[in-house]
């Protein structure tokens, strides 16, 4: 995957990038040198970091253990073993991906602050330890880097080749960067960070994503981490294992726009030369002047663009370049009948799903009881039932997202092999989509960009993944939205959404959770015309609805629940004259009435 050279999004951004490494040679001076080393240096920092901050949405305040890493393995062996920084990058890289591992594995679970607590807990004790192996690492004293004078040694007289290699490693990351957040892994990442239990719905391995997040994050800041102290020619445990260098990294993301490729490096040249200005001019004033005006540039982006730079600016810069004469269409446009239906339609009858003996409780609630049901090819089941009566539970037991007590939950998948599955991305890898009853889209992409996280479970490729997720908005009326980004839509295109991402993983059983409440009565009927085609194109659908006009004329069969049992199941006018329903839902002295 590469930038598309048609686009002018592309050529201006080749011409920052040119400019930007323009610009030191022009000055010349060791100011602007070291600058522009520094403003590299602290944008791939800050690109490389938002990949598990941004993208992920995990906090890590400690991510300077990997900067020290690198620093530490390239200073290490050129020291004790004569060997080049450049092989040293790749070692500290190894290490810094096998720490990210053993780090991710238990502490990306955490949620909340104490993910952000753990990691800080995990680069204070690196430090220590670093401190404590003092007949190797120098203890808290450091080390020195042997002034070699080379390419191979990375020690330089003219202080420009610093500057092209900074630039080199700031574009290799921000591609990098850039790369992810176009591909699969990059939609799987930010669907994470929004909503993680949706993105399990659409067979995200959340878990394994923020590892694999992790360890890229990891690999890159250990590089650069490597040649920065390498360019320092001294390494300490104070300075390589900082908790300000963490903090400082992650703020520069902040500032300049959260899960953004740009915004990382819009808020390091913002902030970094105001900062480096601020440390010479105010030095004499006081130590830790420049800290003062990092936080007040924190404090007043925060409170004015709280999306950072990019955020407030970026859609404007994207208004204006859509202004611009294009060099050439972004791809051929695939026509919508060349793209394959979600799937032949299907003979009637043959069970694939089958629940039996759902016990579930919630401390002394029992929440179901000995709940079993089967659902057909090509049927449309009705769930209802009182409130309370345990439908979302019985949801959430057929979809991975809670297990049994007792009793046991099977599929029938492609190859006509009943399995069970344990969670809700292994029930969506076989073919179960499902929506919640709170529409849960993820705001921080477009209709399109949501659509195409369902399709990703087929495929990895993008386009393949934006044809699959043309013809599923077009069979559920979200064509005219495509672009628009999902937090803009009405409740009703919200819960269309949230089936549209559920039909993009192509599934043979669809379970639709509430899909018309809070609807008008026009939404209403654009559900029942949507349901009715995705059963035609052969998906057998599941549904809780309160909607009992659409609930009747849309349902084969209906199944009743009633304190976490089923009270009867049948035909639609089988249960709607039987007696205990009319009790269950309008009491025992309607039915004497």
């Amino acid at each position: 995957m590469f930038p598309d050279f048609r686009h002018p999004k592309t050529y201006v951004s080749l011409v920052l990038l040119i400019a930007m490494f323009l610009v030191p040679l022009a000055m010349g001076t060791p100011f602007w040198t070291n600058l522009f080393v520094l403003l590299f240096v602290f944008s791939a920092l800050s690109v490389a970091w938002n990949v598990v901050g941004g993208y992920a949405g995990q906090l890590s305040l400690g991510h300077a253990v990997f900067y020290g890493i690198g620093g530490y393995t390239a200073t290490l062996l050129t020291q004790n073993f004569g060997i080049s920084p450049w092989f040293g990058m790749i070692a500290g890289a190894a290490i810094s991906a096998v720490v990210a591992i053993v780090i991710s594995y238990p502490t990306l679970r955490l949620r909340g602050p104490f993910f952000a607590l753990a990691t800080i807990a995990i680069l204070e004790v690196v430090r220590l330890l670093v401190i404590h192996e003092e007949s190797w690492t120098g203890g808290s004293s450091g080390i020195s880097l042997p002034l070699n004078i080379g390419w191979t040694w990375i020690v330089f007289r003219e202080k420009i080749n610093y500057v092209i290699i900074a630039f080199a490693l700031f574009v290799l990351v921000t591609w990098v960067s850039w790369y992810i957040r176009k591909s699969r892994m990059g939609h799987y990442l930010i669907a994470i960070r929004e909503r993680e239990d949706a993105a399990l719905a659409v067979g995200i391995h959340t878990v394994r994503m923020k590892i694999a997040a992790a360890v890229v994050s990891a690999v890159l800041t250990s590089i650069v981490g490597a040649f920065h102290i390498t360019y320092l020619t001294f390494v300490d445990p104070s300075s390589a294992f900082s908790l300000e260098l963490s903090v400082q990294i992650a703020m520069f993301a902040l500032i300049g726009g959260l899960g953004t490729v740009a915004g990382p490096i819009a808020g390091t040249f913002l902030v970094l030369p105001i900062a480096e200005l601020a440390r010479g001019w105010l030095s004499s004033v006081g130590n830790g002047m420049h800290g003062l005006i990092y936080g007040l540039i924190l404090v007043i982006v925060v409170l004015t663009i709280p999306r950072g730079l990019a955020g407030a600016f970026g859609p404007a810069i994207e208004r204006w370049l859509a202004r611009l004469p294009y060099l050439g269409s972004r791809r051929p446009a695939a026509a919508l009948a060349d793209v394959q239906p979600l799937r032949p339609a299907a003979a009637a009858g043959k069970p694939v799903l089958k629940a039996e003996g759902l016990f579930k409780s919630f401390g002394g609630l029992r929440a179901t009881d000995n709940v079993s049901l089967t659902l057909n090819q090509n049927e449309i089941l009705g769930l209802i039932g009182p409130n309370g009566a345990g439908k979302t539970t019985v949801f959430n037991l057929l979809s991975g997202f809670l297990s049994p007590d007792k009793g046991a939950v099977s599929m029938l998948d492609a190859s006509g092999t009943w399995v069970s599955c344990k969670s809700p991305d292994q029930f969506a890898h076989r073919g179960l989509g499902r929506t919640f009853q709170i529409a849960k889209p993820f705001t921080g992409l477009s209709v399109l960009e949501n659509i195409m996280l369902g399709a990703f479970i087929r495929t990895t490729d993008r386009d393949e993944a934006e044809q699959i997720a043309l013809k599923v908005a077009e069979q559920t009326d979200l064509t005219k939205y495509l672009n628009a980004e999902a937090r803009s839509l009405t409740v009703g295109g919200m819960k269309r959404l949230e089936v549209a991402r559920a039909l993009a993983i192509r599934p043979r059983i669809l379970l639709l959770d509430e899909v018309m409440a809070g609807l008008n009565p026009t939404d209403i009927e654009k559900s029942i015309q949507m349901i009715r085609r995705i059963r035609d194109s052969g998906v057998s659908v599941l549904l809780i609805e309160h909607m009992m006009q659409a609930t009747m004329a849309l349902s084969d069969r209906i199944i009743v629940l009633n304190e976490g049992a089923v009270l009867v199941s049948g035909t639609p006018r089988e249960v709607v004259e039987n007696p205990a329903v009319i009790e269950a839902y309008l009491g025992k002295e309607y039915q004497d009435a």
